[in-house]
């Protein structure tokens, strides 16, 4: 049995007893009955401060909405905000309140997701108040092994992307706290509650887990893994699937012919992966109430699928095919396009590259990434 950090809480209750304690967490803070850690800290110790992350720590916002500081109405503890609009960062009056930082988020193991970016920041906090932080670790739902996509690039950091990662890079958030923590000298005090019964080979099915959705866009294992490579999509005028019931999953636009676009992906035959041609319309987010023709992608061969792959080849194609195809303008005047914040460079957008091409620079510095992230591993 796979077992996640707060599910050997018991074995560290040394770490906690007599500790003002400040928690990170979202709806995916569960142990293996299904308890919150919110209610499991709230109960056994003494929790005097939440802190919220992107969606809020009890998951009730929409992705990008911004977080105001409030008391939870279940325990009364009041909740910090880790995604205002000014910052999102711990303040010192946040970290005056505790004695110890515990975070417990499940990650996507994707460079994208911002999760990992809320921890990396509180961690190069903690560590300039000399407040100690505790990782409580959860499995890396796409496995410890495959490593995919290119390495972020200086200048190209956000909350999409504010660490030198492959866009899928194979560690759990412990093992990433730690390699921060290590590379970037921050010299935190760092505890890891480590799991238990976890292969690096271990994809999310493999573990015998429930998947709970970490937001309200990935509802599933599957979306997950390809999200890895479908969210380039939100850098670009085509529906990413948002505001239909397969985001990440289902990508269109109202200019694309979907049996056109199917017929040519398919004659690529990419392993472990089939394209159906659909039409939808998003209740939500782009074009929304509007017609789209597209695919939906669905994986035939997990152990096959390599989603970077299917993302870039997909995005390129699209790219080729349609003139209406267009990647969106920066959000702000003075900001980068957001496919080079998605991208962590600049090579979408500025060069006319081919897939196989693109693929084959981005296998290189997933091999240097893999090799240089090697020692920070907690699991064999």
């Amino acid at each position: 049995m796979v077992l996640n950090g707060i599910d050997s809480i018991h074995k560290y209750r040394h770490w906690f007893e007599g500790k003002r304690i400040g928690l990170i967490t979202a709806p995916t803070g569960l142990d293996k009955h299904f308890r919150s850690t919110i209610t499991i800290f709230h109960e056994n110790f003494n929790l005097t401060a939440m802190f919220s992350p992107e969606h809020g720590v009890r998951g009730d916002l929409d992705a990008g909405a911004i977080v105001e500081t409030y008391r939870d109405p279940y325990t009364d503890v009041p909740v910090y905000s880790l995604y205002r609009k000014d910052s999102k960062r711990l303040t010192k009056d946040m970290l005056d309140e505790i004695d110890i930082l515990v975070y417990d988020i499940q990650d996507v193991g994707v460079r994208y997701y911002t999760f990992i970016y809320t921890m990396l920041y509180a961690l190069e906090d903690c560590a300039a108040a000399g407040v100690e932080m505790v990782v409580l670790d959860r499995v890396n739902p796409l496995n410890g092994i495959h490593v995919e996509g290119n390495i972020l690039k200086p200048g190209f950091t956000s909350f999409v992307g504010n660490y030198e990662l492959a866009v899928r890079y194979a560690l759990t958030a412990g093992e990433l706290a730690v390699m921060a923590n290590d590379q970037m000298n921050w010299k935190a005090s760092l505890r890891v509650v480590r799991l238990e019964g976890w292969e690096r080979r271990m994809s999310f099915p493999d573990t015998g887990l429930m998947w709970v959705h970490p937001s309200l866009g990935m509802p599933r294992y599957e979306t997950a893994l390809l999200y890895s490579g479908t969210c380039l999509f939100e850098g670009t005028n085509c529906s990413e699937g948002r505001g239909t019931t397969f985001p990440f999953e289902m990508i269109g636009a109202p200019f694309i012919q979907a049996q056109q676009l199917a017929d040519e992906m398919n004659a690529k035959r990419i392993p472990g992966i089939y394209f159906r041609p659909v039409h939808f319309k998003p209740t939500s987010s782009k074009h929304a109430g509007k017609l789209c023709g597209g695919v939906q992608i669905y994986i035939t061969d997990r152990h096959e699928v390599k989603p970077i792959e299917v993302g870039v080849t997909l995005l390129l194609t699209i790219r080729d095919l349609y003139e209406s195809f267009a990647f969106l303008p920066p959000v702000k005047e003075g900001s980068r396009p957001f496919i080079d914040l998605l991208g962590g460079s600049s090579v979408y957008r500025t060069e006319h590259i081919q897939a196989k091409q693109l693929l084959q620079q981005f296998a290189e510095e997933s091999r240097q990434f893999a090799a240089m992230k090697q020692p920070y591993h907690l699991y064999d």
